[in-house]
């Protein structure tokens, strides 16, 4: 595969008012992307636009059609043909998933799975007949090794995966592209108070907006961050799974969101996000 230079692309990040959206928002602008950035928090994404310098930064619904469809509108209207949508807006709930209420499983799957979707499609819609274009959608290390606690965003971040990967299939030699990002425990306030595993060290929002960065001048299907976590879970899941959950539960992953997690830190992030 040519690299290509991200010079000029032109770029929408949505969930883009901070954390993860926030650091790839600025990792592409500094490297001359056209970057707009959307998210439900308006205003908290215009002072994360204002301090960027960014010509777009509005509100955004993933889950409405129309908002999503207006954000698309307005990026293509202001600053050129899309070149890039990452799908990066998704939130996390911690608990029992036997006592988890429906409407905080309903919202996961809306924002992280339908979200995802309907922004693939609004914007493969946009590139196909163009046959260019990148769609880059944010998944989780938990798209592959499911995690006690957090069962439903295990369940959202397979179904982003597996979608990605079909759609991509479909549109093989299309000229578009369609990757998944997949991120270990990144410091952000989604994981504020949980807990950690021996061996692993969380990763910082830049890393993933490093990762962002290489795979768009680069495309590749699957990246995981870091990448020499990606080879560890490829090794655990070719073995029997009853040795796989032993070997997790030694280096205690099943604790971090579970006896270790300290549930008073996550009150201010459950409640912006819809979750608790």
């Amino acid at each position: 595969m040519t690299s290509q230079s991200v010079a000029g692309k032109v770029v929408a990040i949505t969930g883009g008012a901070r954390g993860i959206g926030l650091a790839i928002a600025t990792a592409l602008h500094a490297a001359g992307a056209k970057v707009a950035i959307g998210d439900i928090d308006e205003a908290t994404v215009k002072q994360s636009g204002e301090r960027l310098g960014l010509a777009i930064s509005r509100s955004l619904d993933v889950t409405d059609r129309g908002s999503f469809t207006e954000f698309l509108d307005a990026v293509e209207k202001e600053l050129g043909p899309l070149d890039v949508l990452v799908n990066n807006a998704g939130v996390i709930a911690v608990g029992d998933a036997v006592d988890e209420d429906d409407n905080i499983t309903r919202r996961l799957f809306d924002i992280n799975v339908h979200g995802v979707i309907l922004g693939t499609k609004l914007a493969a819609q946009r590139m196909l007949p163009r046959r260019s274009g990148h769609v880059v959608n944010i998944g989780s290390l938990g798209s592959v090794v499911p995690t006690e606690g957090i069962a439903t965003y295990c369940a959202t971040k397979h179904a982003v995966l597996g979608y990605t990967d079909a759609v991509r299939m479909e549109n093989h030699g299309s000229g578009v592209h369609f990757t998944v990002i997949m991120p270990t425990l990144t410091n952000t306030e989604m994981v504020a108070g949980v807990g950690h595993a021996k061996g692993f060290k969380n990763a910082e929002p830049k890393d993933v907006a490093l990762a962002v960065v290489k795979v768009i001048t680069k495309p590749q299907p699957r990246v995981a961050v870091p990448r020499s976590l990606g080879a560890t879970v490829w090794a655990q899941r070719l073995m029997p799974q009853a040795v796989a959950e032993a070997l997790g539960r030694a280096l205690g992953t099943g604790r971090i969101f579970t006896s270790d997690l300290e549930r008073d830190k996550r009150e201010a992030y459950a409640r912006r996000t819809g979750t608790s």
